[in-house]
């Protein structure tokens, strides 16, 4: 992932932006349906983790815990969460070419 690295981090690289602002590109001129059906999986699927995680450790710590891990994992959270604007990206695109 090093090799890569420098591609995700240039707002001007060749890309023409970040992987967040290429997904709220995709998502702007994708169709509107399309886009709010992927949404829903987004938040059907955080929606899931967060229930699993609070009936095993309860509301309040789990609060506590996701705090704490962004904190301690800040570099590791912000390379996940590009790596899931280009996911997320990529399923809108799919769907559009389908």
């Amino acid at each position: 992932m090093a090799n890569y690295e420098a591609l995700f981090e240039d707002e001007n690289n060749i890309f023409g932006g970040t992987p967040e602002s290429k997904y709220h590109d995709i998502a702007n001129q994708a169709s509107d349906e399309v886009v709010k059906d992927e949404f829903n999986k987004i938040v059907e699927k955080f929606a899931v983790m967060e229930e699993l995680l609070i009936k095993e450790y309860g509301d309040d710590a789990v609060e506590k815990m996701i705090k704490a891990y962004a904190f301690e994992n800040s570099t590791f959270i912000e390379e996940k969460k590009k790596s899931l604007f280009i996911e997320f990206t990529g399923n809108i695109v799919m769907r559009l070419d389908s």
